[in-house]
């Protein structure tokens, strides 16, 4: 047994839910000014045709599933900072996005460290905190980002109070506001071994995808993170298991 099948088996995290595993998430030598503490801001290092793959299995898992509901609003969340969360929701939406099957919306939720504008080369001016404070429909809050049916909203303008507005009645509106207004919604959101944040979204959410990294996650504080998610009630639709290193080359996994 592996060292990361048994982080997650200990943790409990394999009992109800499904676990994927997703290539290591790096920026690209022409991305990269500096790292982000969520591990963002980037393409998938290495082999982009393996990212899709796995972003679309995670697609398959989550959104598609054969349950009576599937999901719709998905927080995505990292254990620790620098799991890699941003990239993984990142390439979700976008692998989402390409399947045609409807509205994407990708949130920056990330208050503690916003990477997504800087990915896809928009401006942060105007995003879900301004829409907290000022009036409008959601989507004059929002850009189109890429597809004609994928949306992101930024975070937008920040002050000392914006973490406290994740739990404000507001927030609420604006969440149930993203589910009429679009077919999917992902929200990334801070990692849950330092905020609060990840727990007060998934509360608005249909569920939550944690992300831990491998060889780098503990097992206590993974299996903190799940108990406290547990008892806020939230769901854990999935467990990704990012920058995983293979002792043998990756191709000969496919061939085992």
């Amino acid at each position: 047994m592996s060292k990361n099948y048994e982080l997650m088996q200990q943790a409990e995290i394999r009992l109800d839910m499904p676990t994927l595993s997703q290539p290591r998430t790096d920026p690209p030598a022409s991305k990269r000014k500096g790292k982000h503490k969520n591990g963002i801001g980037a393409h998938l290092h290495s082999d982009g045709e393996v990212a899709r793959e796995e972003s679309l299995k995670l697609v398959q898992s989550v959104f598609l599933s054969s349950a009576k509901t599937a999901p719709r609003v998905v927080v995505f969340a990292g254990i620790d900072s620098g799991n890699g969360c941003s990239a993984i929701c990142t390439c979700t939406a976008k692998a989402l996005a390409s399947l045609k099957l409807g509205t994407v919306c990708l949130v920056d939720a990330n208050l503690r460290s916003p990477s997504l504008p800087e990915y896809f080369g928009v401006s942060n001016h105007f995003g879900l905190m301004d829409s907290l404070s000022k009036p409008g429909a959601i989507r004059e809050f929002t850009k189109v980002i890429g597809p004609d049916n994928l949306s992101l909203l930024s975070c937008g303008s920040l002050a000392t109070e914006s973490p406290h507005l994740l739990n404000s009645e507001t927030m609420r509106f604006r969440v149930a506001e993203l589910r009429k207004g679009f077919d999917f919604v992902l929200i990334d959101s801070p990692p849950l071994n330092s905020y609060a944040d990840g727990v007060a979204l998934g509360q608005l959410a249909d569920g939550l995808v944690l992300v831990l990294e491998a060889n780098a996650t503990r097992r206590e504080a993974a299996s903190q993170v799940t108990e406290n998610l547990r008892a806020a009630q939230v769901k854990i639709l999935a467990a990704v298991l990012n920058k995983r290193t293979y002792p043998i080359p990756r191709a000969l996994y496919n061939v085992l």
